[in-house]
């Protein structure tokens, strides 16, 4: 959520900014702006909207000119979205960019007015920077540390103080933040791919480190103000990949990138045939001990958990809970020493699932992270790390990394079941050799069926309401299709395993509701071809995700639109039938003229409650 940009030396610092937010849009927003030291002075430019309404801005009150600045994208939590409520926001000698909840903000707002405060916007954020300005006593590091005491919450800011025009300071705490570093300049950035186009060189923030920016360099500093040596870290990707590349969206640029994404992820973990995971810090020996495994997750990541757990039962035989990561952390779940906790998050820093970590560590358990940004919390913090190399998704809707997921998943599940002795070397092998020819399965999916899908998605446009069936894996599967669904269409659908339509929700079937299916599982394929004649003989409009297979044993009429898919291992099935789901969404969302990298209300990264 939101994005946090900050920039030192000698280039157009109102261009870079305005240019490096664009990069973080992904993040979702609905206001932004950006502060310049203009001579001498800190001019501030805002406004509710897009960034395309900051630029018009711009043109008409004239751009700061400067070299050194910090800029926001805001996604509105305390207040509504407008111009005032937008970041920056200043008190009369410092200015603010700020991620992230204040949770005590309302406390410190009564004390700041009860000194004769005067507040202009709804905004924790503005708490803060009045609160910055209360305490300053002309000594910028002493100050923040100061205030840091007080702040209850997650944060990442920028800070500019009048008296300082040539440096920023940056701080964090829970909410990512990064400093970038390039020949005479400095940058911060809530994510990498604001700062690709000026550097790959980048440091971490840790929790309470404050960094200060100058044109000749970055300086860090502990809670205890003690002078700090980090590490130096490079980004492995480029702009380019961070770019469209030809692609109206990024949406289907990542659907496209998905064969190479799980050929990346897969294959460093594949040694003689059989799954090799040492390098996560994952060992058979261990393995063998665990007697439970809980998932954790939110969203997409926890429909991948889903998957996890069919497959790690099926073939390890150890009982497996997923659960919503916002559920898990305010009960009192049942694991401790002997149990694996799995987090999975594509962001690495979404805050529930950093809080759920941090609580099955304090019960004992062991934790494994599985999750896409390298250097991340939840990466950080995990006993056991595996990373799913899918690369930068910039898409709101998880695509890509979600496949990943699954990835990873299979992997863990071959490994931990060799542990458990459950599954022999031969048969893992078997399906090592057919998890290493999901990418071409997965290309072949999207060449073969992107097409049909586009004109099916046609017929969806007008729907208010769908729903998704299946069973097993397909269930799970149906989970993550009507989440995608809803989440760039707007479209209200939901996902019911097939068998639980007579308990009540058949009664919403007539002719105006959708119904599409996912058929991959042999076994229980007669059971759902039964389900969807029931919702077909209600007026229903059927659209069957299934294997050839199973599309040839189909009776005439039983669906309307029929999507085949290859058949391959029956296991590995969600990896090919998810595809057909993602391009029906993408294309859905573009027929009812949305912008399906940009859903509303949506961020990329959830890193408040």
């Amino acid at each position: 959520m939101c994005g946090i940009v900050g920039y030192v030396g000698a280039k157009d610092c109102s261009e870079v900014l305005v240019n490096a937010l664009t990069k973080l849009e992904y993040r979702g927003y609905d206001s932004a702006g950006i502060a310049v030291f203009d001579d001498g002075e800190i001019r501030t430019v805002k406004t509710k909207g897009k960034l395309d309404d900051l630029r018009q801005k711009l043109k008409e009150v004239g751009k700061p000119s400067g070299h050194v600045g910090i800029g926001h994208t805001r996604w509105a939590t305390h207040g509504e979205p407008s111009d005032i409520n937008s970041h920056p926001h200043s008190g009369a000698r410092v200015t603010i960019v700020h991620n992230g909840i204040i949770e005590n903000y309302i406390e410190l707002k009564e004390f700041l007015i009860s000194k004769g405060r005067v507040f202009l916007s709804e905004t924790d954020t503005e708490v803060v920077a009045q609160l910055l300005d209360y305490e300053y006593d002309g000594k910028p590091l002493e100050t923040i540390d100061r205030v840091m005491a007080e702040l209850k919450g997650s944060f990442a800011l920028g800070i500019m103080f009048k008296d300082f025009p040539d440096r920023v300071f940056a701080v964090r705490r829970e909410s990512p933040l990064i400093v970038g570093v390039a020949e005479g300049e400095c940058f911060i950035a809530s994510d990498v791919p604001a700062i690709l186009q000026y550097t790959r060189d980048y440091y971490l923030l840790e929790h309470d480190e404050i960094a200060t920016l100058t044109k000749d360099g970055v300086s860090f500093v502990d809670e205890r103000l003690q002078p700090i040596e980090k590490e130096l870290k490079t980004a492995d990707w480029d702009m380019e990949a961070a770019e469209k590349g030809g692609y109206p969206h990024f949406m289907i640029k990542e659907i496209h990138e998905q064969p190479e994404a799980i050929r990346t992820t897969i294959l460093p973990r594949i040694k003689d045939g059989l799954p090799c995971l040492d390098e996560c810090g994952i060992t058979l020996e261990e393995l063998k001990e665990f007697k439970n495994i809980t998932i954790v997750a939110c969203g997409t990541a926890m429909h991948a958990g889903m998957v996890g757990k069919y497959v790690i039962e099926d073939l390890a035989r150890v009982p497996v809970n997923v659960d919503i990561a916002s559920e898990f952390r305010y009960r009192n779940p049942i694991v401790g020493r002997d149990d694996l906790v799995i987090i999975i998050s594509q962001s690495g820093e979404t805050a529930d699932s950093l809080a759920a970590l941090r609580l099955a560590k304090s019960k004992g358990a062991t934790t494994l992270a599985i999750v896409n940004a390298k250097g991340s919390s939840i990466a950080r913090e995990a006993d056991m790390l595996i990373y799913t190399l899918a690369g930068p998704e910039i898409a709101v809707a998880s695509t890509k990394a979600y496949i990943t997921q699954l990835s990873v998943m299979y992997l863990f599940a071959f490994e931990l079941a060799l542990a458990k002795e459950t599954l022999s070397v031969a048969e893992c092998k078997r399906l090592i050799s057919a998890l290493q020819k999901m990418p071409d399965a997965v290309q072949y999916v999207i060449e073969n069926c992107e097409e049909k899908c586009k004109y099916i998605a046609t017929k969806l446009v007008s729907a208010e309401s769908l729903l998704y069936i299946g069973r097993g894996l397909d269930y799970a599967l149906s989970m993550e299709g009507s989440l995608k669904l809803k989440e760039v269409s707007y479209i209200h659908s939901e996902s019911y395993a097939a068998g639980e339509l007579k308990h009540g929700t058949i009664s919403l079937i007539n002719d105006e509701m959708p119904v599409i299916s996912v058929a991959t599982q042999t076994d229980v394929i007669p059971k759902t071809i039964s389900n969807i004649v029931e919702v077909k003989s209600r007026g229903a409009e059927i659209i069957l995700v299934c294997t050839d297979a199973c599309a040839r044993g189909l009776k005439d009429g039983i669906a309307d639109y029929v999507v085949e898919i290859p058949h391959s291992e029956e296991l590995l099935m969600p990896i090919t039938a998810v595809v057909p789901l993602q391009i029906l969404a993408y294309y859905t969302a573009i027929n009812r003229g949305n912008d399906p990298d940009k859903p509303r209300n949506l961020a990329k990264s959830v890193t408040v409650e």
